[in-house]
């Protein structure tokens, strides 16, 4: 059986703004790659091959950074959304694509440890109307909440609910046989304005369609806010291997897994891992401090930085103190007077900030 994916990278961002007023929330980089570029390899290690992918006003830049999908060994269709109406919206709209097959549907700004060879394989084995995949959260009320019976079975479905009945959140990934357009068809907006996939799959469940699930003790986030992007970024550089291709004097200290990338720079500079210096990037008399992403053509000198993310081409010159900051493209972070020692920024692309040391 032929198993498609739906990848949905056509909202707007709003929880990380400024970022994404010229930015696609999804091209926004943890370990200096995309999050949704994640997302890819792992459909495309499952084992599927052809996607649809749903953009918006930022369709542009996502064709741009995804081409045809052949760097990811996909195939890669594009189908716009005029607004962004729902996750069901985007099924509906995918209709005529996705045709006879089963599919995997995928929130493009999404980030799952681990994969999802497991779910696909469990899916096209038992072939369910519909599988989702759940995890305990502290606050249910930002997702969408799934209720369990004793055995474990879903007997309902409800998007951000104002009192919810569990603390098991929808991650986002969910699987359906083509049975699920019969209830998209059945829908009505929700008060949010929206079509939500949680009402299609509880139309299901009514229905008595078999709807599976499973619990992932795995690491999940939604990498909708600033926070959540942060926390990705220092798990993504807990993985990797260290690896210097670009030239660290003999005055610098790396220090556990740091990768400098190629044409990369590292001059009287003390780096403690895990961290990445991008392609292009030069550090010069700085700190860089464990969970950082400097990413390609970006300066830093005289400055202290640590468990943030910096976007290609800014540079930060004569800082004393940078933590848990998203930084945008081309950014300037400067000195000014009489400002705290340690600084918290969200700067979006082109800004210019003066701060004192």
């Amino acid at each position: 059986m032929n198993v498609k994916a739906l990848v949905l990278a056509g909202g707007s961002g709003t929880r990380l703004r400024p970022i994404t007023h010229t930015s696609a929330k999804q091209l926004v980089p943890v370990a200096n790659k995309p999050v949704l570029f994640y997302g890819l390899e792992a459909i495309a290690a499952a084992g599927i091959r052809e996607i649809g992918m749903v953009v918006g006003d930022t369709h542009a830049e996502i064709e741009a950074a995804v081409g045809d999908g052949s760097a990811f060994g996909l195939q890669v269709t594009y189908l716009r959304q005029e607004a962004p109406l729902g996750l069901a919206h985007a099924v509906l709209i995918a209709r005529d694509y996705l045709g006879a097959d089963d599919f995997v549907m995928y929130l493009g700004d999404n980030f799952i440890v681990g994969g999802i060879n497991g779910i696909v394989e469990r899916f096209t084995r038992d072939r369910p109307s519909a599988q989702i995949m759940l995890t305990r959260v502290g606050d249910p009320r930002q997702f969408g909440v799934a209720e369990l019976d004793a055995a474990g079975r879903v007997i309902g479905l409800e998007e951000k609910p104002r009192e919810p009945k569990s603390d098991l959140a929808l991650v986002g990934v969910y699987l359906f046989t083509p049975e699920v357009h019969e209830a998209v068809a059945e829908l009505k907006p929700s008060w949010r304005g929206e079509l939500e996939i949680t009402d299609a799959i509880q139309w299901l469940i009514e229905q008595g369609r078999p709807v599976e699930s499973s619990v992932i003790s795995g690491y999940w986030k939604d990498t909708g806010n600033v926070t959540d992007m942060l926390e990705v970024n220092r798990l993504v550089l807990e993985s990797m291997e260290a690896r210097t291709d670009g030239a660290v004097d003999g005055v610098s200290e790396l220090i556990g897994r740091v990768v400098v990338e190629p044409g990369a720079v590292v001059e009287r500079s003390r780096i403690v891992g895990p961290a990445i210096i991008g392609a292009g990037a030069r550090v010069l008399d700085s700190y860089v401090g464990p969970f950082t992403s400097i990413a390609a053509g970006c300066t830093i000198s005289g400055s202290e930085i640590e468990y943030s993310i910096v976007l290609p081409r800014s540079s930060i010159a004569g800082v004393s103190r940078i933590e848990s900051s998203l930084i945008g493209h081309d950014v300037e972070v400067t000195p000014a007077p009489n400002t705290p020692r340690a600084h918290r920024l969200v700067l979006g692309d082109h800004s210019k900030v003066q701060i004192s040391s």
